[in-house]
């Protein structure tokens, strides 16, 4: 089986990923892409079949890329979609060993995302003017999005029904149509209930909506919207940081790993189509662990 033709077991991998797994459009044409340039750069190698491209013809395909000046971040991009490539051979019985398994991700390959603290998280949750119907709108929107670690996009478009206040869960459709259950904190819970009776009634007037978070006519809020109020409040609050709402999904995930959560149960509740996405926040939760072993040991 392993002397299939590459681009053949190419077209099998992507299918399996828009059929099985139902990863995005957007996704899929990211990995095809990627893969597509492994497949030329084989090719100028006279590598036709699987056998050939091992270990040693994977490192040869990364400094590639370092010679024609990508940089570390688009490298590990890279490893990350052979990595899912060989783990799908292997699983599929069409190779016995995992060439890529040895090789590790280039140092600092993936960007470690900018995390507030749990002060300054507090800090900017207290931002809006909650005795305004809006004001309380936003605190709900800011809470949930950090409760739950929310992408703004996922933010936006939950509906009423998508909504347990009295389990204390959310409900949200996420890349590739992914369905996932997340619980949120008593925080979210109490802002989001006291948005829902008192504030978007009076936001909505006389319109109906299926949507939580409504703006103009009962429409959901834009992404450019709410991204502009995020940096209003950072502002207010005296942020010199550049703070967006990525940020909170950023901070939720690491929070968690710093409490000692397990990294699959965040993998989980972000949604992260591969451990490897999540596995950038867990320099964090070394930072944290170093900074405590150096406070509380006794010889630390």
């Amino acid at each position: 089986m392993a002397n299939i033709p590459i681009n053949h077991l190419i077209d099998q991998y992507i299918n399996y990923l828009l059929v099985e797994k139902g990863l995005s459009n957007a996704t899929i044409s990211s990995y095809s892409a990627d893969l597509l340039r492994f497949s030329g750069f084989l090719a100028a190698k006279k590598i036709k079949t699987i056998n050939g491209a091992d270990t040693v013809a994977i490192l040869k395909y990364l400094i590639d890329l370092r010679d024609e000046g990508l940089d570390i971040r688009s490298r590990a991009r890279h490893l990350v979609t052979l990595r899912g490539f060989y783990r799908f051979l292997t699983a599929e019985k069409i190779i016995s060993q995992d060439p890529v398994r040895l090789i590790d991700l280039p140092k600092f390959g993936l960007k470690l995302p900018s995390a507030l603290s749990v002060n300054e998280i507090t800090l900017l949750l207290a931002a809006p003017d909650t005795k305004k119907p809006k004001g309380l709108r936003d605190a709900a929107m800011l809470e949930l999005l950090y409760a739950a670690g929310l992408r703004v996009s996922e933010l936006l478009h939950v509906k009423i029904r998508d909504l347990n206040l009295e389990s204390g869960f959310v409900r949200v459709m996420g890349k590739g149509s992914k369905e996932r259950i997340i619980p949120i904190g008593s925080h979210a819970i109490a802002k989001t209930d006291e948005y829902l009776k008192h504030a978007r009634p009076k936001i909505l007037k006389h319109h109906t909506s299926a949507y939580v978070f409504v703006a103009r006519a009962g429409n959901p809020m834009t992404r450019q919207g709410f991204w502009k109020l995020v940096k209003q409040y950072a502002t207010a609050k005296g942020f010199d940081k550049k703070i967006s709402p990525h940020t909170f999904r950023h901070s939720f995930a690491s929070h968690l790993l710093e409490g000692g959560a397990d990294l699959r149960a965040v993998q989980m509740m972000l949604g992260h189509a591969d451990i490897s996405t999540t596995q950038i926040y867990t320099h964090v939760a070394r930072d944290h662990m170093k900074r405590m072993h150096e406070k509380f040991h006794p010889r630390g």
